[in-house]
């Protein structure tokens, strides 16, 4: 009987042990899916039963962490260190907060000791000193890779997950080669590990190339219809692109989740995407009164476009500001927000000047060239709308510094602004660039010559003269036929500065006979050939009329390209 009774015993607690790591691995399949609150309730239950379950606190740690719970995660290491304080898992736990908190040194010091104390043969542990420093912002990838490696050197080493781990440290050192290499030997372990595809996928889509991450996340769900992460990027792309082919991704995602709040939010967002606006504005008023500050700012944010999509600009900008105090880390602040929000301000009286305001914090939080210069384009119209040519130039300037590939239209578009805003100094510096960016063009050397004629009006300081005979030079060159007007504005220009500056009236003849060399009939230079062939004292009382060109002559005029 007494036997028996042993026997009994050593079963139940042997199956009892069974039960506790199956619950360990089944919080562990939680955490895999991204299911964080089933996670947490099932590392609790086994804790529950068994407070000194290692596995069981460091992964309760690591859930509470990805739920940006670092404090919870920090006292829970800390507790159970106090009562294993040789336990090396908790050791590498301890050593990711500290890599969170800055403290990289003694997180190095706890990584080593537990190394140490399982003589580098232990794969979990290598991995967790591997997550750690993938997961922290100040965490060593090197490093990482270096302890990863050595777990794979242990014998009879068969575990996908540090492939896994070894792909996100060198997307984290942005070596995309390597991290897809390492994702395909997880899967060449595990054929079904949808994550592997999954974090493939996620490589490419850094990379903005839907042609292989597409794919990938497809072939994740495929792979695994539960692994819920790839719904959800799959749910974001045709998000913005086709609400039709988003929304099965959506149920799909909602259906592999766990109940929260966050499903509510992408539900609400939804509606805001399928164009039922005032629904969507309802909704997330509703989230806000239910959660009130546990809510996700970005239902502010949702609320500023649906209320500027309905024509309330004021409860827009209200809402929007709101978003920008409440933004987080997790929901940041995006250019295109400070876009919107001077799209807001320039339907409200009185606003116009946070417009462009706006618009430079949006240059400055987007990390996207391209949608740099969108915000930047928009200013510079805005500007040139409003006649305000000066600040047109200057957001034209800052675009054309920042485009690696700036077109000649973006070069001239800059200098003309600067002609318009009678910057005439930044004018010339301007198209001096043009002329030798383009020395076939006309315009560069037009444009020189015109800003150094409005900067020096009655030619007596001899500023245009030179210019304008390089545009002499440059149009004869160029196309003397097509380019008529401007080599008879020049021969125009040059007799006035001989005549008026230099007191040549031989060279000023010259000048006005080359005009009629090539137009016979223009009476304004005949008329002053008349003047300044006259004996002195017989030239008439009235000077013949000009067109108020400085040379007395009548040059042709060229408002644009």
């Amino acid at each position: 009987m007494k036997r028996s009774f042993i026997l009994l015993v050593a079963a139940v607690v042997a199956g009892g042990n069974v039960l506790f790591a199956q619950s360990v691995d089944q919080g562990k399949k939680f955490f895999y899916y991204e299911r964080w609150k089933s996670a947490q309730e099932t590392f609790e239950k086994v804790l529950a039963a068994n407070p000194n379950n290692i596995d069981a606190v460091y992964w309760l740690g690591q859930t509470l962490l990805k739920q940006k719970d670092s404090v919870g995660a920090k006292n829970l290491y800390q507790k159970s260190l106090t009562q294993n304080g040789n336990a090396p898992l908790l050791m590498a736990g301890i050593g990711q907060v500290e890599l969170m908190e800055g403290k990289t040194n003694d997180a190095r010091q706890h990584f080593e000791a537990a190394i140490t104390l399982t003589k580098g043969k232990d794969i979990e542990l290598l991995n967790a000193v591997g997550r750690a420093n993938v997961e922290a912002r100040t965490g060593d990838a090197n490093y990482a890779i270096e302890k990863l490696n050595q777990a794979t050197a242990v014998k009879n080493f068969k575990d996908p997950e540090t492939y896994l781990l070894m792909g996100d440290a060198y997307r984290k050192l942005i070596d995309g080669g390597n991290a897809v290499q390492s994702y395909n030997k997880a899967l060449i372990l595990d054929a079904k590990l949808a994550a592997a595809k999954y974090k493939t996928g996620k490589v490419y889509l850094t990379q903005g190339n839907k042609d292989y991450f597409l794919p990938a996340f497809e072939e994740a769900v495929a792979l695994d219809p539960a692994y819920k992460p790839a719904y959800y990027e799959l749910f974001y792309y045709w998000y913005y692109r086709d609400v039709n082919k988003a929304a099965p991704y959506l149920d799909k995602y909602i259906a592999s989740a766990d109940p929260g709040p966050e499903q509510e939010y992408l539900k609400t967002d939804f509606l805001f995407s399928s164009g039922k606006v005032a629904e969507a504005k309802t909704k997330a008023e509703s989230l806000i009164a239910q959660y009130g500050d546990k809510v996700t700012p970005r239902m502010y944010r949702l609320i500023a476009y649906a209320a500027d999509t309905l024509g309330d600009a004021n409860a827009a900008k209200q809402a929007m500001n709101t978003f920008f105090t409440k933004a987080t880390e997790e929901e940041p602040v995006r250019g295109a927000d400070y876009e919107e929000l001077a799209h807001i301000n320039a339907k409200i009286p009185g606003a116009e000047a946070e417009v462009f305001a706006n618009l430079q914090k949006a240059v400055q939080v987007d990390t996207v060239l391209e949608n740099k210069l969108k915000y930047i384009g928009k200013a510079a119209a805005l500007a040139k709308a409003k006649g305000d040519r000066a600040q047109e130039a200057n957001w034209l300037g800052i675009a054309y510094r920042m485009d690696p590939n700036p077109s000649q239209r973006d070069l001239y578009n800059y200098g003309f602004a600067h002609y318009q805003a009678k910057n005439y100094d930044s004018t010339i510096a301007v198209f001096k660039i043009y002329e030798e960016k383009y020395p076939n063009e006309i315009y560069g050397y037009l444009w020189t010559a015109k800003a150094a004629a409005a900067k020096d009006t009655a030619l007596e300081m001899g500023l245009a003269a030179p210019e304008y005979a390089q545009l002499l030079e440059n149009a004869k060159r160029i196309d003397s036929v097509k380019f008529k007007s401007q080599i008879i504005e020049s021969y125009s220009m040059l007799a006035g500065y001989q005549n008026n500056v230099k007191k040549s009236k031989d060279s000023a003849i010259y000048y006005l006979n080359k005009i009629l060399e090539i137009d016979p009939g223009n009476k304004t230079a005949t008329q002053f050939i008349e003047v300044l062939t006259k004996p002195r004292g017989t030239q008439p009382a009235t000077k013949p009329k000009t067109n108020g060109n400085a040379a007395g002559t009548s040059g042709s005029k060229t408002n644009g390209k």
